[in-house]
């Protein structure tokens, strides 16, 4: 059942346009990330939705109610949201008193006050900061007093907006279990927005790629990241492999030969005889040998290594085998096999590993 649908969401500003014809539909339960750039229009999106800004046009429809044109049922759903802003305001009170804030404007009796506070308090591992002057506290401490803040009103839909963007990765990972403890124990229905393409994937069911005020698709974690349908969308979750490409003969019925600067692979798809397309390939779908080696992967190149980039614990492998070709490989195999600038390596990988999609004039 849909918590919140948004048709046709248009907002516009003095220097141009915020979003663009916004679709978005929410069930009751998923934990929706809205994943972009930096600029691309997530903050607007995430405040319209808790009604604190209005669009130019467009529906906003929140728990089967439209709230479009009626104060009074704006105000309604607003009670029935609660909203964490990336850099969250505390006000010069002790840190029991900053969560009980919402509550204390409802009216609520002070002693189911105590005991929800408390509750949310522990669950974001504050208990101990009761009395604590929450304008004393770190970024990452402060965040979680505001998560907590949202939490005690019981919200039906929560909130929030780039929840990690200004802390430290320790901190981040506080926030995240603590966001995970949410989801898991009280199914609190969440929209949350991100730059960083992992925390949506680790955090929710469902995602949507804002780009320049467009949502340009929705799916599971899964499908936005094997299966993106734009090649602005497969740019941005990092596929590593996007080559472009025309679509050869047909080898059976699902197998082609693509042409790629003059080297062809094999790939699984249905496009016709002369498309023009981008083939995509993750770079963890492609292996790296310095022999050729009997496989099953229908494609194997080789060429010399042009560049080496350490990424964490992996590096950032790309040959020139006729076109560039990135894969990443352990920092321990670099130094087993005697990898360097200028070593031929062979690269394969599946036909079944590559994701094909339409080449379009305004990719």
């Amino acid at each position: 059942m849909a918590i919140l649908d948004l048709i046709d969401i248009t907002q516009q500003f003095k220097d141009g346009y915020s979003l663009k014809a916004v679709n978005l539909c929410v069930d009751q339960g998923d934990v929706f990330a809205l994943i972009g750039p930096t600029g691309a229009g997530k903050t607007t999106l995430i405040r319209i939705i808790d009604l604190l800004d209005w669009p130019m046009s467009g529906q906003i429809i929140f728990g089967g109610t439209d709230v479009t044109r009626s104060k009074r049922e704006r105000l309604k759903a607003r009670r029935r949201m609660a909203y964490v802003q990336q850099r969250p305001t505390v006000f010069d009170m002790n840190v029991y008193d900053n969560v009980a804030l919402g509550l204390k404007w409802r009216r609520v009796p002070r002693s189911i006050i105590r005991g929800r506070v408390e509750h949310a308090l522990e669950l974001v591992g504050l208990a101990d900061y009761q009395k604590r002057n929450a304008r004393t506290l770190s970024g990452g401490e402060t965040q979680r007093v505001a998560i907590a803040r949202a939490l005690v009103t019981g919200p039906e839909l929560l909130l929030l907006d780039e929840p990690t963007a200004n802390l430290d990765p320790v901190s981040t990972e506080k926030v995240e279990l603590i966001l995970e403890t949410i989801i898991q124990a009280r199914q609190t229905t969440m929209v949350m927005s991100t730059h960083d393409r992992s925390q949506g994937q680790r955090l929710a069911n469902k995602m949507g790629v804002l780009i320049d005020g467009e949502i340009l698709q929705i799916g599971t974690p899964a499908e936005m990241f094997r299966s993106p349908t734009r090649k602005r969308v497969a740019d941005f979750v990092g596929v590593g492999n996007m080559l472009d490409g025309v679509v050869g003969e047909r080898i059976d019925e699902s197998l082609v030969n693509i042409q790629i600067n003059g080297n062809t692979l094999q790939a699984i798809s249905d496009f016709e005889e002369g498309a023009k397309v981008w083939t995509l390939v993750r770079t963890e779908d492609v292996t790296f040998s310095l022999q050729e080696t009997s496989t099953s992967a229908r494609n194997t190149f080789n060429g010399p290594i042009t560049r080496m980039t350490p990424v964490a614990t992996l590096v950032r492998i790309e040959i020139d085998c006729g076109f560039a070709l990135v894969g990443v490989v352990t920092a321990k195999t670099v130094s087993e096999m005697g990898l360097e600038i200028g070593t031929v390596l062979f690269a394969s990988f599946k036909a079944t590993a590559i994701h094909v999609i339409h080449r379009q004039s305004h990719d």
